[in-house]
């Protein structure tokens, strides 16, 4: 069994505005996807327990890449551009659709996908298609509800009920979870998720590891 990743430990690696930009699709990477108010930079921040990691700003649609970052060599975490913000030039929009699509079409390494909403306002149009669009190319999906310290205790948990009966619709491999950045609700969750999601990865490169060993030690 693989210790839980050190997620203090991640670190930027690139930004791109397609998959063509991107580093070699190989080893595993999890998606953070979500509308363009969702959370998604302080969630990944609060995740690797970092102040700036991604970019976080008062003006909804600023990721507009694809943002990598490395939790360890194989293990990426990966920033798309927000969808669904209005009041951005069509033009514009197409673009990021059509990059946020490729990549998720395309990207072999993906392994999982998180999709972020806020717990006030969850399953909108477009994160319906985001989870469906998972499920139908077989991919795992963690749904974080954020902002979940903007409503009580007996509030959220109401609605977490709510969202984890609604998703059983979709069929697929779908784990729903209250998450507040501010709080660190949900924090823990998330890392061992992200962790059993990396955990292939990491012992294909145990073995390999192993095997390099075991030839060196044929080899004197």
């Amino acid at each position: 069994m693989n210790q839980p990743l050190n997620y203090r430990n991640t670190k930027f690696i690139t930004s791109a505005p397609s998959i063509r930009q991107l580093p070699t699709d190989a080893g595993v990477e999890i998606a953070f996807a979500g509308r363009s108010n969702a959370g998604k930079s302080s969630a990944l921040n609060r995740i690797t327990d970092q102040k700036s990691l991604a970019r976080t700003s008062k003006t909804p649609g600023r990721t507009q890449l694809i943002n990598m970052f490395e939790v360890v060599p194989g293990c990426n975490l990966i920033d798309l551009p927000g969808y669904g913000y209005a009041q951005v030039p069509l033009e514009m929009k197409l673009k990021w659709q059509a990059a946020l699509g490729e990549y998720l079409q395309k990207r072999e390494c993906l392994q999982g996908l998180v999709v972020l909403m806020d717990i006030r306002h969850p399953l909108k149009d477009l994160d319906q298609q985001m989870i469906m669009w998972a499920i139908e190319s077989r991919l795992p999906v963690l749904v974080l509800l954020t902002k979940a310290d903007k409503l009580k205790s007996g509030a959220r948990k109401q609605q977490l009920l709510k969202v984890r009966e609604s998703v059983k619709a979709f069929g697929g491999d779908i784990q729903v979870e209250a998450f507040s950045s501010l709080k660190g609700i949900g924090v823990d969750q998330v890392r061992r998720k992200l962790d059993s999601w990396f955990a292939p990865e990491l012992e294909r490169q145990m073995a390999l590891l192993a095997e390099d060993e075991d030839e060196m030690g044929d080899e004197e």
